[in-house]
């Protein structure tokens, strides 16, 4: 029988895009237990899709700047091949207007304000009075383009506003989560349908730090042992995801509100960082779903193929 192929979709190398520390233990691993995986960049024109029993987006970093392009490229590969996340998954939650759903369908999630490019009123009606708040794309990830403000900020926070609405991106108002001083951020991750493990960094956002200025996405990393309160947050939140029994992994990120109680920050869906160098036994499992779908689609493709001869 022909060879398992597996693509971990990643993109090409820049100053800009972090580096993806989960791609050379799944190779390693992957390859390991006898699949032929192979990292490719998902814009690389010369790829032939359809050669891979499976195609896992992994670090697609750049897709939040190339958003329509990405989005295109997910359709037309899904057409060739089996991508997971599924482009339903993908689609819906490219845009973080996910957070209304999911406030809409009672999970508990950070206030958010959205702000089109097309917006009229005067956006100093839309910002906090008081309090800290944060301003970032609804199309972002890593901290791109994502700023903390105090109320006596509000020119600062207008020009970054009409900064990413002259880029074409819609702007999200969100308070600051004060707690997460003190919490900090955990990263719930699930895969093949289960729990996963947990992760737990500092606050990301420093005050006084420009929103073009790069960050460090994920600060002081640490295992984290969730509670069932934030399991049973990301669980739910989950639920609200278009076909949630298609979901092959995902991240939940959480931080507490005023009361102590966690709330979604954001889904990672599409391309969330795994950090199996913190939860390293993690690994197999991993390696094993990644394997065992691989080989699923891999026999349905070969018996399809023979069905038509």
């Amino acid at each position: 029988m022909p060879e398992v192929k597996v693509a971990l979709v990643t993109t090409m190398p820049r100053p800009e895009i972090n580096v993806d520390h989960d791609m050379p233990l799944l190779l390693a691993a992957l390859n390991a237990a006898e699949v032929t995986a192979s990292s490719v960049n998902w814009d690389d024109p010369h790829i032939d899709w359809s050669q891979y029993s499976l195609v896992l987006l992994r670090s697609t970093w750049d897709y939040t700047w190339r958003s329509g392009e990405f989005l295109e490229w997910v359709d037309r590969c899904s057409r060739l091949t089996t991508l997971l996340n599924p482009p339903s998954v993908v689609h819906w939650s490219a845009d973080k207007y996910y957070l209304a759903r999911l406030a809409e369908a009672g999970v508990p999630a950070v206030p958010t304000r959205y702000l089109t490019p097309d917006t009229t009123p005067s956006l100093t009606d839309v910002l906090p009075a008081t309090g800290e708040y944060v301003i970032k794309p609804a199309v972002g990830a890593g901290a791109r383009y994502a700023a903390r403000y105090k109320a006596g900020d509000q020119d600062d926070a207008l020009r970054h506003i009409r900064h990413m609405h002259d880029e074409g991106l819609s702007a999200l108002v969100q308070p600051y989560m004060s707690r997460v001083e003190v919490s900090g951020e955990r990263a719930l991750v699930f895969f093949g349908g289960s729990f996963l493990h947990a992760i737990r960094k500092k606050a990301v956002l420093a005050s006084d730090v420009p929103f073009h200025h790069r960050k460090v996405a994920h600060p002081g990393l640490e295992p984290w042992v969730p509670t069932p309160s934030e399991l049973e947050v990301a669980e739910k939140a989950l639920s609200v995801v278009p076909d949630p029994g298609q979901l092959f992994y995902a991240r939940v990120d959480l931080v507490d509100d005023e009361a102590g109680r966690p709330a979604v920050m954001e889904l990672e869906l599409i391309e969330p960082n795994l950090f199996l160098a913190v939860q390293p036994s993690s690994i197999a499992t991993v390696t094993r779903a990644i394997s065992e779908k691989a080989t699923q689609m891999h026999r349905s493709r070969t018996q399809s193929v023979a069905e038509r001869i």
